[in-house]
């Protein structure tokens, strides 16, 4: 038996479900957002919480259905966001309308468009601050936006998360 399936996912004051037999749409004050349904997997509401029925082949579906509207609810709830820092010399963030503009050391701006329901923010000239009500989408963006120039092993120059450690390799010796 899976046992994340097993817990019910309970909706916050202002969060409301829709259920269809392909897919559960729930809507909340940052947005609205839809989880799919696997086949042999149904959410049954009671009260204020969703649960998640399965038959006995499809544990792994109904364990991952139940984290998807459990991650849902947190965004269309509170919403989600990832930090991101720049580290070395002139290296600059700025946001122009609906792109990121970088400038990362290379020879040219690196300009990222910024997909719907994602909103970035640049506080300082060395942050970045990647908001939306996906979790998957905001992860992925800010994973793409780090692969530009991850930070190297010696200096430690590049875009990182924020709070992430970077062990730094010794230098060369003479």
């Amino acid at each position: 038996m899976s046992r994340v399936a097993k817990q019910p996912v309970e909706l916050p004051q202002g969060v409301s479900a829709t259920i269809t037999s392909e897919a559960v749409t729930l809507k909340g004050a940052k947005g609205t957002l839809s989880v799919p349904l696997s086949g042999g997997v149904t959410v049954v509401q009671a009260d204020k919480s969703l649960e998640v029925k399965y038959d006995a082949s499809n544990r792994m579906q109904a364990g991952a259905t139940r984290a998807h509207l459990a991650n849902s609810v947190v965004g269309v709830s509170k919403g989600y966001e990832r930090k991101l820092e720049l580290v070395g010399v002139g290296y600059r963030a700025a946001v122009q309308g609906k792109a990121l503009n970088l400038t990362l050391g290379f020879s040219h701006p690196v300009v990222v468009d910024m997909p719907e329901g994602i909103t970035v923010e640049a506080p300082s000239q060395t942050e970045i601050i990647i908001k939306g009500t996906d979790k998957q989408r905001v992860g992925q963006l800010a994973s793409e936006i780090r692969n530009l120039r991850p930070p190297e092993p010696y200096k430690g120059k590049g875009v990182r998360y924020a709070g992430e450690q970077i062990t730094l390799k010794e230098g060369k010796k003479k």
